[in-house]
């Protein structure tokens, strides 16, 4: 006589754990991704620190550039006060375009917001002063559990045909006013638009008509 084979009770509490952990993962993978950009550009005064008297020349301003973990929509953070060697990223949230593509636009539009003709770079060879940026950081910096900052670094560099000009680094960082993907955003670009405004001010200190030499800052 056959007697029925019952399954062992283990079995059933794998398979309520595995269901779990599927359900979980799905509802992960159904999260929407909330995407970010750096806004509308106000006007060019409601960011500038200092008032800049008149308006730069025409220049010629290339793409940003960076590192490759700047050249996709991912969102980076650090967290400083635990391990500041690693990089971070949102796992929902993530720029509509590539920072250094929201950079380049940033950039170009305050430019042209102080004053300045802003030219491609097929204009580059008729003379006009070059404008080149590469982006040292670009984080939100967590120095607590709770506090954050973006950072935003880059080098300025102004060419005359291929002679360095001048070069010079700036660096902004502004606190977020929540620790999380959004509060970095509007951080983020509150210190590029600083930078922005700084970058202005200083090519009007620019000579790129009676500087015979190269300088770097």
């Amino acid at each position: 006589m056959r007697h029925p084979v019952t399954p062992h009770p283990t079995r059933y509490i794998v398979a309520a754990a595995l269901a779990l952990i599927l359900s979980g993962c799905a509802s992960q993978k159904s999260q929407p991704t909330t995407q970010f950009d750096f806004g509308p550009a106000a006007p060019a005064q409601a960011s500038s620190r200092a008032p800049v008297q008149g308006a730069p020349g025409p220049v010629v301003v290339t793409d940003v550039t960076g590192s490759s973990a700047l050249d996709s929509e991912r969102m980076f953070y650090r967290l400083s006060y635990a391990d500041p060697l690693q990089a971070r990223t949102y796992a929902n949230s993530r720029w509509t375009a590539s920072p250094l593509q929201l950079l380049t636009q940033r950039f170009k539009t305050r430019l042209a917001q102080s004053g300045a003709r802003v030219l491609s770079e097929t204009d580059a060879a008729s003379g006009i002063p070059l404008l080149r940026i590469d982006v040292d950081d670009f984080v939100q910096d967590f120095g607590g559990v709770s506090q954050s900052t973006g950072v935003v670094a880059v080098r300025a560099s102004v060419f005359q045909g291929h002679v360095l000009v001048d070069q010079r680094s700036f660096r902004q960082a502004v606190a977020a006013t929540s620790a999380d993907a959004a509060g970095g955003a509007r951080a983020l670009a509150a210190s590029t638009d600083a930078i922005a405004a700084d970058i202005v001010a200083w090519l009007n200190t620019v000579d790129t008509v009676n500087t015979p030499h190269t300088t770097q800052r």
